[in-house]
């Protein structure tokens, strides 16, 4: 950890001394965030109770040449052996922003799918993302590909525009074109991954959105259909749209968001590039159909302090109901400062693809950033 601060710390002063004298390069920052999390989960033959350094990072970003921003950020808690491990690189871009109308991004970042799955860790309240964001948008999604925290590699254009009277803009839309296969790896099947949305703020704190995502997911290697053995690239297509919604008025929450999904998924989640997981192209029987929605409430108890909130989180895996995980959340969040949260929760869960599927979990965690 020491040595990590200390590069990142002469990497800033050997930049502010070039913006000194160049002037091309300014404003770097060095930001980061960790999250220390306790978790009890009482799921039959599956019960645990143990603290965790649930996340790590820090950041570096700045300007170039006015019109440019650019971020790089890198977590490292976990063990480096593996690719949803640490520590490793989540964001690695550059944006044009000359215009509020028109943004151009490039590099590895979020999906512009949802309005949750781009929300910082910290700031979205839960204990985790919703289902629906986690398996479908790109976290430890359905697909089978590894955790990639919502992210991967890509072009970007985004934009806001339809000022009102008051200056407040009307309109937004993002699209992009991506690899398709998560963080920090080249495209295998040569085949692009299209994503964007748009969502309209018709009065202050609202927004209403949809977004589509059209691509697919790939990987080299063997597997076995009803034709014999076979062995080469096998690319899954992904068809999938969301409605999301939104509202944030004197400090409380709303918002609820469905994601429906159409496409395979490889039967075994990718873990590491150099064993068998990632030439394994067996397909899961889940099926081709999936589908998620979420909704919650965070309302203050003392303002901007202390917050209670609810949530109703839903997962079907298939097509169906047979295997639904639906969790049914309640906590509180406390705010010693901005940059200080301590969160904690209670959740009760049924998931119908277990033996045995209601069984609760509490959670707290507390979070601080710099």
């Amino acid at each position: 950890m020491r040595r990590i601060l200390a590069i990142a710390a002469m990497a800033i002063s050997m930049l502010n001394a070039q913006a000194q004298s160049t002037k091309w390069i300014n404003n770097v920052k060095l930001s980061g965030y960790g999250m220390v999390q306790y978790q009890y989960t009482g799921r039959e033959n599956a019960k645990s109770n143990s603290f965790n350094l649930r996340m790590a990072r820090i950041a570096l970003d700045g300007r170039i040449l006015k019109d440019w921003y650019w971020k790089a950020q890198i977590q490292f808690n976990g063990n480096t052996s593996t690719l949803g491990s640490s520590p490793r690189v989540v964001d690695l871009f550059a944006e044009w922003q000359k215009y509020d109308f028109f943004r151009v991004k490039i590099g590895q970042f979020k999906n512009p799918f949802t309005f949750e799955n781009p929300m910082h860790p910290i700031e979205q309240g839960f204990m985790s993302y919703s289902q629906a964001v986690l398996k479908l948008a790109g976290f430890n999604d359905r697909t089978g590909e590894h955790a990639s925290n919502g992210r991967d590699i890509g072009l970007q254009i985004q934009g806001d525009f339809l000022k009102n009277s008051v200056g407040r803009n009307l309109l937004h839309y993002q699209a992009g074109v991506f690899n398709g296969q998560g963080t920090n790896v080249k495209d295998i099947d040569q085949q692009k991954n299209l994503i964007g949305g748009i969502w309209v703020m018709p009065v202050s704190g609202m927004r209403l959105g949809c977004f589509g995502w059209i691509g697919s997911y790939a990987r080299k290697g063997k597997w076995t259909s009803e034709n014999g053995d076979h062995s080469g690239v096998r690319s899954l297509q992904q068809r999938r749209y969301a409605f999301s919604a939104e509202y944030l008025k004197n400090d409380w929450t709303i918002r609820s968001e469905y994601i429906h999904s159409t496409g395979g998924a490889f039967a075994k989640t990718l873990v590491n590039t150099n064993d068998a997981t990632a030439s394994d192209c067996s397909l899961s029987t889940n099926g081709d159909q999936s589908q998620a929605v979420y909704a919650l409430v965070i309302a203050p108890i003392i303002k901007e302090k202390l917050h209670a909130k609810v949530r109703y989180d839903m997962y079907q895996p298939s097509d169906g109901a047979k295997k639904q995980r639906t969790q049914y959340e309640v906590g509180l969040n406390y705010h010693f400062s901005k940059n200080l949260v301590l969160t904690s929760e209670y959740a009760y869960v049924n998931d119908r693809s277990l033996a045995k599927p209601n069984y609760s979990m509490i959670d707290m965690q507390l979070s601080y950033r710099f």
